[in-house]
C-alpha cells in the first residue's frame, strides 16, 4: 500500500489523505487490480483499467516514465512495492 501524500502532486497541492494498491500474480507477473482511494482515483482508475485491458505486466507500470508533478508517476512506487510489500509499511503518519 501507497500512501498518496507522498505523491510528489500530492505534495505539491499538500494532499495528505488517501492510498494506493495493488494487486499482482508473483508468477506471471500479470496485473490483477488495484485501489486507489483519494484525490484523483477515477483517472488513476481509467489509466490501470487501459493497462489490464492491454495486458501490460505491473512491471511495465513499475519501470515506465510519466509525467512530474503527477499521481500517475505513483504508479511506480505502487507497482514497485509488489517487489517489496513491507516498502511503504514503516512510514510515520
Amino acid at each position: 500500500m501507497f500512501p498518496i501524500r507522498l505523491a510528489a502532486r500530492a505534495l505539491a497541492i499538500s494532499v495528505s489523505r488517501g492510498f494506493m494498491k495493488s494487486i499482482a500474480d508473483a508468477g506471471t507477473d500479470k496485473t490483477l487490480g488495484a485501489s486507489v482511494l483519494g484525490i484523483e482515483a477515477g483517472e488513476l482508475m481509467s489509466a490501470l483499467q487501459i493497462a489490464m485491458m492491454s495486458r501490460l505486466l505491473y512491471t511495465a507500470l513499475r519501470d515506465a516514465l510519466f509525467a512530474h508533478p503527477t499521481l500517475l508517476e505513483s504508479l511506480n512506487k505502487v507497482f514497485g512495492s509488489s517487489d517489496n510489500p513491507k516498502a511503504h509499511d514503516c512510514l510515520p503518519d
